[in-house]
């Protein structure tokens, strides 16, 4: 568990990492302590306009993605792929 203090030195600064060829990363130390994060924990993307927020991802997070699997399909195709690939 993490002091008050570490949690005040934590928000206070900027960490960064540097993706693979393949658009993976590692999260950052002081990050993954904030977000009691260890290896094999799902995290969730909140994306607000221009706005990415990080956060250890919920039951209910993973239960909604699951429920999606399969009721896209019709953007699956490889030319999809293709177009999307850069997004």
């Amino acid at each position: 568990m993490l002091t008050l203090l570490e949690k005040v030195i934590i928000m206070s600064i900027t960490t960064i990492s540097k993706l693979t060829s393949k658009y993976q990363t590692t999260i950052p130390e002081p990050v993954r302590r904030l977000l009691h994060l260890n290896a094999g924990d799902t995290i969730a993307f909140d994306i607000e306009n221009e706005n990415v927020h990080i956060r250890k991802a919920r039951s209910l997070d993973t239960a909604f993605a699951h429920s999606l699997q399969g009721t896209l399909t019709e953007w699956s195709s490889p030319e999809d792929e293709e177009a999307y690939r850069e997004l």
